[in-house]
Formats: structure tokens, C-alpha cells, sequence
């Protein structure tokens, strides 16, 4: 299949999936596969860097090579190989900057390095018909981020609020922890509490009474410990979590209320791991319908990090006639410092 010269490989390794994408700029995603690192982690309760970067030393070629082959691509049919150069674990980040590099100059091809916020910013763009237009909020929230960010054209971000602490997925991992749910927590935590009694434990809703868009969920986690007894039984885990899980999303829906009302902006758009949680989605659905707003959210596994939002952000920049790009990948990146798609 000769699709030249409109194919991006994407590549995808931040932190504990190795993913990889394919999208041509005509016809969508042509595939993406994704290797999750969790039951390598899950005995430490936690991701551990040095484990994390072996490993996708060992997965990435493998998964290279399988969806080129089931999409019938070959090296001549890309246009370029996009990888995610930052925010991440460097180790991990690095493993796939080396592959990127290597293949395109192998293959005689630019390789780009993409902004790892900016590929879950665009993930919902991907499937929605008809896709969300700039101007348009986004809340990004997933396990290290937790953002309020005005887009007022593709490529231009102008960020409105942050957490000052604990990111929204970091503070459901560390609330899993304490409730004795495993990891990963956030999916864990999620499903313990759909059978928990909302009423039961109130949490004080973190930063809502202060001007300003930034979060912080630190405080929440120790409200969460001082009510965990030594030996709780299940169902006060269950109430517990539930009680938590309200919270969090009582708190991300009344600061998009606040930011959407500021800017005058209709469109919300939900990215990141966290995004996937059933009760958000139900909650920024049901307030952007009272409001007259419009809620777009990535189908589910285009959720977590994956090599698809890579692949999408890295075509629109080689559109725009960005170019291969030695420059080493970085564990910190401003997402206001990029350039516009235009």
C-alpha cells in the first residue's frame, strides 16, 4: 500500500507504555498498538524509571515492525517519524528518541519531536465527528498533569491554571494506596467506588472559595488518610473512594465552569488518563448540557499515553514544514513555548 507521503509514525514512551501510531493525513488512523508496563510495575507500587527504559528498549522495535506490517506500510510509504521528545522520564524518553532518530535516518526520513501534553490535547480531535475547532478550553488531566488551558488556534496554548501540588491521577494513585487497592490505583480506586455511599464521607472540596484556576489535591489525601481506620471493612473502603472520587470531580467541574465562563469560550475538551473516568465524563456532560457548552472526550483508549496522539500531532507539525530535530529529549517542556500550527 502506497500511501507517500502522507504517513506519520508515531512513538510513544514517557513513562510505562510503549505505544506506537500510524496516521495518514487523509484517510485518519491507519492503527496504533500499545504495550502497558503495569504488571512489571505493579510489585513495586509504582513505576520505577530504570525498569521502565529496559523495557521499552525491548518492546519498541517488535511493536514497529507488527503494525507496520498488519497496515502494510513500508519505510517509503511515511512522510516522517514523530516521537514524543518530552515531558517524561528521560530514560524512558530517550530509548524512544534513539529509535526515532535512528529509523528516520535509516529510512531518509525527518524525524520530529512531539510535546507529550500537546499529543493528549489533540487525542479527542481524532475521533470526533465533527472535531472540536479552535477557540476552546481544555482540562488536561492525567497522572503527573493537571491543566486548564486556552486554545485559541491549534498549536497555541495559554495556560489558565495548574495543580500546585499532587496531579488529579497522582492524588487517585496515592488515595488507592492508603485505601489498600493496589496499582494501578486510579481504574482501582474507580471501580471500588461505584458501589460506595456518596453521602457517607464529605470532603472539603480543595481551592473552590479562592479566585484562580489552580488545584491542588495534597490536603484532599490527608483528609482521605484521618478517616481510614487500621482494619476498615470493604464497604467503608467503597464509601470512602466514593467520597474521594465526588470530590475530585466536583472540584475539576466547577473549575471549568469558572474558566469557560471567563473566557467565553463554548467548547470544553477532556484529555488525559484521567478523562476516562466514568463519573467526570458524566458530570462535564450533564453541566455543559445546562450550560449550552460542548464536552468532547478521547474514546477510551486513546485515553492513557498511546502512539496514535503522537503520530496525529507529529503530521500536523510536518504539514506545517517542521523538520527533523536533533535535539535531546527533555524531562520538563513549556507547552506555551511551542509554535502555532498554522
Amino acid at each position: 500500500m502506497n500511501l507517500a507521503p502522507l504517513t506519520t509514525l508515531g512513538i510513544e514512551t514517557s513513562c510505562d507504555e510503549t505505544a506506537v501510531g500510524l496516521y495518514h493525513r487523509e484517510r485518519g488512523l491507519l492503527g496504533h498498538r500499545l504495550f502497558s508496563q503495569t504488571e512489571l510495575h505493579a510489585e513495586h507500587g509504582g513505576v520505577v524509571p530504570e525498569l521502565a527504559s529496559r523495557d521499552h528498549v525491548r518492546k519498541l522495535l517488535p511493536l514497529v515492525r507488527q503494525l507496520m506490517g498488519e497496515c502494510a506500510i513500508t519505510p517509503s510509504d511515511l512522510k516522517g517519524i514523530a516521537y514524543t521528545r518530552g515531558p517524561g522520564l528521560i530514560g524512558a524518553l530517550m530509548v524512544g528518541s534513539t529509535v526515532a532518530q535512528t529509523l528516520a535516518w535509516s529510512w531518509q526520513i525527518p524525524a520530529l519531536g512531539v510535546h507529550h501534553l500537546e499529543g493528549h490535547l489533540l487525542a479527542p480531535l481524532l475521533s470526533q465527528e465533527p472535531a472540536p475547532k479552535p477557540p476552546f478550553l481544555s482540562l488536561l488531566v492525567s497522572g503527573g498533569h493537571t491543566l486548564l488551558i486556552e486554545v485559541p488556534a491549534l498549536g497555541e496554548y495559554r495556560i489558565l491554571g495548574e495543580t500546585l501540588d499532587d496531579a488529579v491521577g497522582e492524588a487517585f494513585d496515592k488515595t488507592a494506596k492508603l485505601l489498600g487497592l493496589g496499582y494501578p490505583g486510579g481504574p482501582a480506586l474507580a471501580r471500588v467506588a461505584e458501589t460506595g455511599d456518596p453521602a457517607r464521607f464529605k470532603f472539603t472540596r480543595p481551592m473552590i472559595n479562592r479566585p484562580g484556576l489552580d488545584f491542588s489535591f495534597s490536603g484532599l489525601k490527608t483528609q482521605v488518610r484521618s478517616q481510614v481506620p487500621a482494619d476498615p471493612d470493604p464497604q467503608m473502603i467503597a464509601d470512602i473512594a466514593r467520597g474521594f472520587e465526588e470530590t475530585v470531580v466536583d472540584t475539576l467541574a466547577i473549575k471549568c465552569k469558572r474558566a469557560l465562563q471567563q473566557t467565553g469560550l463554548t467548547q470544553l475538551v477532556v484529555a488525559g488518563g484521567v478523562s476516562a473516568n466514568r463519573q467526570l465524563r458524566q458530570r462535564l456532560t450533564t453541566m455543559s448540557r445546562e450550560q449550552g457548552w460542548q464536552v468532547y472526550f478521547p474514546p477510551l483508549d486513546l485515553c492513557t499515553d498511546n502512539g496514535a496522539m503522537i503520530a496525529f500531532a507529529g503530521s500536523l507539525r510536518l504539514a506545517t514544514g517542521e523538520s527533523s530535530d536533533a535535539s535531546p529529549p527533555v524531562a520538563r517542556w513549556s507547552l506555551e513555548s511551542l509554535k502555532p500550527l498554522n
